[in-house]
């Protein structure tokens, strides 16, 4: 029997709304609709999906999504042990099993034949079926269904089929504004204000500069981090280089761009 508390989130995650998020995702889920959230990198989505499993008290499976993944790897496989074969349930199984939130981080990064296996949990049948077991599990009442990823990333070997978007509702996510942002790093960290202030300015000059040498710009997380160092004792020039500069770019005339950004900023 699967205990449902090993998935269940027992300390609030904290987030810091920016619309109407929250009350939008709420609905979604009174309905049992899937959802999907989508956004630039580290811009806070896993963190909201944290934080609304949390709000709503139900358990939360999370599958980091990855192009070898494959369809066993999601509603699960026999093994073999010591008395012949047994079969272990794939977290989506788990998921739907015990009324959990199943989400499926960057679900463009797994192959489009394994996305498949989501498609009859997501329209009015809401069921699983485990054709190698030969079962159909029908969904738990409480189970709903949530995929994000990073729209800046698609291509047209890697982006969802309109069959498999059209499931879902949509929410987009971006970087917060500078206020809101500078206030996200304080609460994280406990960085006094203008220091979050100065490093979210530096992070604005890096977002400008996507599409013109940058595939991303500097993510929330990444001020997070840089805040952190500075907060454990780093000086503040080298915390930003380590931390939103050296991660997102090896081009010498960029890095030497924000680099110079950093030192005005942190003068």
């Amino acid at each position: 029997m699967i205990d449902a508390k090993q998935y269940e989130i027992s300390t609030e995650p904290f987030y810091q709304a920016q619309a109407d998020e929250v009350e939008l995702y709420e609905a979604a889920y009174a309905a049992r609709l899937p959802v999907m959230v989508k956004g630039p990198t580290g811009c806070g989505k896993s963190r909201f999906i944290e934080y609304m499993a949390w709000k709503l008290g139900r358990p939360l499976i999370t599958v980091a999504c990855n192009e070898d993944m494959t369809a066993s790897d999601l509603v699960g496989r026999y093994l073999l042990d010591a008395n012949g074969t047994r079969w272990l349930d794939g977290p989506l199984t788990t998921a739907a099993r015990i009324g959990a939130i199943c989400y499926l981080d960057e679900v463009v990064e797994a192959r489009q034949d394994t996305t498949v296996v989501i498609h009859p949990l997501t329209d009015h049948r809401r069921t699983l079926p485990l054709d190698k077991k030969g079962e159909l599990i029908e969904a738990h009442p409480d189970f709903q269904l949530v995929i994000s990823y990073n729209p800046g990333y698609q291509s047209l070997m890697k982006d969802l089929k309109q069959s498999t978007k059209q499931r879902f509702t949509g929410l987009d996510f971006d970087y917060p504004n500078a206020t809101t942002e500078s206030s996200i790093l304080a609460k994280e960290t406990n960085i006094d204000l203008e220091t979050a202030a100065k490093l979210v300015q530096i992070a604005e000059a890096a977002r400008n500069l996507k599409g013109h040498g940058l595939d991303e710009g500097i993510s929330t997380r990444l001020l997070v981090y840089a805040a952190t160092l500075i907060k454990g004792g780093v000086a503040p020039k080298a915390a930003c280089r380590m931390s939103l500069v050296r991660p997102i770019t090896d081009d010498v005339d960029i890095r030497d761009t924000l680099d110079n950004a950093i030192s005005v900023t942190f003068s």
